[in-house]
């Protein structure tokens, strides 16, 4: 229970009339502060009877699966028991990964019920169970609030989120049935073209080559079925936020768009999740079916309190795909622990396949890098983030230097940036 201002009055005068009545020495006066402390209790049981009487009750209303990082709506159904209308506050909880707003409001429920939409947005994958929602009944005479805990039975599932239908998306979908380009039994060939890092030993025409003296290249006419890995680091600094999600989140989420995008235009697709080790692995495969598994993979995924060992993913994606494939590494490229070991796993990669690394920036620290000063402090804040996004730099231009694309991006910028580097790709035909 909680005391409103008409029970702060009511308490209020009944102190200040008994404390006058014993100044003023007056036998008569002294059992009038009875009268305000009676209005008091009478008036504090009549709204405990209305509260009970009340029978507050609530559902919720929303889908049994979310997708990560997508707002939803919560419908709450609020309904009592009286024959009048009734007005209760309420704050909204969640599970601890949802973010939502969790300020007061106030809500009037009428005779027939009523209803109260917040905005949801899921963090983090996983099963969760709704938590109880507390509220306060005000009463009708004002002067109590009265507590009451309504259970809601309700739990949903976080899935990875779905590739959005954007103009980006639909101009990618239109360059997936474009005739590559790559030798085969019986294929025709096409033309004769300059050698492009990345391009497989094996199209290589080494008598153009010779007669030339730089490396020339063969294109063929067969249809390109590409295979494609995407590797996950759910080490301990993926659990860093960036964003409305960790990094995890983000990488997920690209996983699960790429791979959307990468079956839709008849190639092959599967998944390497580490930590220290590997913890999970899928072979490339094709169709409706492999997306259904890698979403299911990624839904039961987490980050580990551990460090990351990209070498110990490159090893393990080796033993898995025989053949050249593009490697889709998505990992935290300013983790300054396992940098060398990204250098050795692109090593160990290249030349057969393609090792392609994304990783998240920094929108904060380029916007400090920037910014002007305001105060004494500023000068030294916006040197350290430009020392971070030069680090970052270099060790993007690092990577490319061994023959591996790079690119960092903002955690809104991710997705759309590595599925143009996908289509790409694939234009060029680099696998």
């Amino acid at each position: 229970m909680n005391l409103r201002r008409n029970a702060l009055v009511l308490a209020v005068l009944t102190a200040l009339i008994a404390v006058l009545a014993d100044w003023s020495g007056n036998a008569a006066l002294r059992s009038l502060w009875r009268i305000p402390a009676g209005l008091l209790l009478l008036g504090l049981a009549y709204e405990s009877l209305i509260a009970r009487r009340a029978r507050v009750s609530l559902t919720l209303d929303a889908p049994r699966r979310w997708y990560l990082g997508r707002a939803n709506a919560l419908r709450m159904h609020l309904q009592q028991q009286l024959h009048r209308s009734l007005v209760v506050e309420i704050a909204a909880a969640a599970p601890p990964p949802f973010r939502l707003d969790a300020a007061i409001r106030s809500v009037r429920i009428p005779t027939a019920g009523t209803q109260l939409e917040v905005a949801v947005t899921p963090r983090r994958l996983g099963h969760f169970d709704w938590p109880p929602q507390r509220i306060r009944i005000r009463g009708p005479l004002g002067l109590a609030s009265w507590s009451r805990r309504l259970d809601t039975p309700y739990s949903v599932q976080v899935l990875p989120d779905l590739a959005r239908d954007s103009p980006d998306v639909q101009g990618l979908g239109t360059q997936g049935d474009r005739v590559a380009r790559r030798q085969g039994s019986g294929a025709e060939l096409m033309q004769l073209r300059r050698y492009q890092p990345g391009d497989p030993p094996r199209i290589i025409d080494w008598k153009a080559s010779a007669r030339t003296r730089q490396l020339v290249s063969r294109d063929f006419s067969e249809d390109q079925h590409l295979e494609v890995v995407v590797v996950i680091d759910a080490g301990r600094s993926s659990g860093l936020r960036a964003g409305e999600l960790d990094r995890f989140g983000h990488y997920v989420n690209v996983a699960a768009s790429l791979a959307q995008h990468v079956v839709t235009r008849g190639d092959l697709v599967g998944l390497v999740l580490y930590a220290d080790r590997p913890l999970f692995a899928l072979a490339p495969a094709r169709g409706a079916a492999a997306v259904t598994r890698l979403r299911k993979a990624l839904a039961g995924a987490q980050v580990t309190a551990t460090e990351s060992s990209p070498l110990e993913a490159a090893m393990r994606v080796r033993a898995l795909v025989r053949q050249r494939a593009l490697i889709v590494l998505l990992t935290d490229l300013d983790d300054a622990a396992v940098a060398g070991q990204l250098l050795g796993a692109v090593r160990l990669l290249l030349p057969k396949h393609l090792p392609f690394v994304a990783g998240l920036s920094s929108a904060a620290a380029e916007t400090l890098a920037h910014s002007t000063a305001s105060d004494w402090l500023d000068p030294w804040r916006a040197l350290a983030a430009q020392e971070y996004c030069t680090g970052l730099a270099r060790k993007v231009q690092a990577l490319r230097g061994l023959g591996a694309p790079a690119l960092v991006a903002r955690p809104e910028q991710l997705e759309r940036a590595v599925l143009e580097a996908y289509a790409k790709f694939r234009l060029q035909r680099r696998v």
